[in-house]
């Protein structure tokens, strides 16, 4: 009984450094985002007399006033949203197809097709990047949305998730359908397709945070004011606005670019809580 007692206590103080532990880490990495918040909320001028945390104010909406009158800067969150949202729905399609057919269908060169698809893994996009800005410019498509959202339909990753994701479902859904006659389209979106929620919740906000943070892309392609992201417009105006309008301002900009992810994050959480289980207890 004195050894049972010693490992409970011995577990729960194990416990409880490893609380305090990820307690720390949560505040270091909330530390930064909390800071860029308070710093939004600041007047400019008092940020340039000194920049300091201070808890009591004085407090002003006024930099994201400025920020919803930039047209410029609204055109740019516009495109990012675009670009991000097409991106989403083209890799969960062509990834829920593909991962459909790697997983759950036999057809010749399945495996090496597969192997082959998931060489692309290990291929940089830095390595393609003259290659890619060829083909764009032969077909003059630079400056467009084509060029901005189909690059990132490749998506080795997703198609290796959803044809992981559809090995995982129970065989006997499969066989039930096909007993009541029902086609394998229909069995894909009808029967597989719904149960693998949690996954496309999972790779659709993998995407979206990777669409919504490309720089170097955009940056080859986007030439055209109009054209640019989010990212790529703020990095080309940021200069000026330290310059000119003031740090409270390029916070405000920080924070209202990390808010999309953030929300998109908090309505799909718990599907990312379901595809982690499931693929912890595979």
């Amino acid at each position: 009984m004195k050894v049972l007692a010693s490992l409970s206590a011995s577990r729960r103080v194990w416990n409880d450094v490893r609380r305090v532990f990820c307690g720390l880490v949560l505040v270091s990495m909330l530390l930064p985002l909390v800071w860029a918040v308070f710093l939004s909320l600041r007047t400019n001028t008092d940020l340039a007399r000194h920049v300091s945390f201070n808890p009591l104010g004085p407090y002003t909406l006024n930099n994201y006033r400025e920020l919803a009158g930039n047209l410029a800067l609204m055109r740019w969150f516009l495109n990012s949203l675009l670009v991000s949202a097409l991106g989403v729905v083209g890799v969960l399609s062509l990834s829920s197809l593909a991962g459909y057919a790697f997983g759950r269908l036999s057809f010749p060169g399945r495996n090496w097709i597969y192997g082959f698809v998931l060489l692309g893994l290990a291929i940089p996009d830095q390595s393609v990047i003259l290659t890619r800005h060829h083909i764009f410019s032969t077909l003059h498509w630079h400056n467009s949305y084509a060029a901005l959202v189909l690059p990132g339909l490749s998506a080795p990753f997703g198609v290796f998730l959803m044809t992981e994701t559809f090995r995982a479902l129970p065989k006997g859904l499969e066989d039930a359908a096909r007993l009541d006659h029902a086609s394998t389209f229909r069995i894909f979106w009808r029967i597989l397709l719904p149960q693998t929620i949690p996954a496309q919740a999972s790779l659709g906000i993998y995407t979206f945070l990777l669409s919504w943070n490309d720089y170097w892309w955009p940056l080859i392609s986007a030439t055209r004011s109009d054209m640019y992201t989010l990212t790529e417009g703020m990095a080309a105006a940021q200069t000026n606005y330290v310059e000119i309008t003031g740090l409270g301002v390029l916070m405000a900009e920080a924070v209202m670019a990390g808010l999309p992810v953030l929300i998109i994050y908090c309505l799909f959480q718990h599907h990312i809580v379901r595809a982690v289980t499931g693929m912890v207890k595979l």
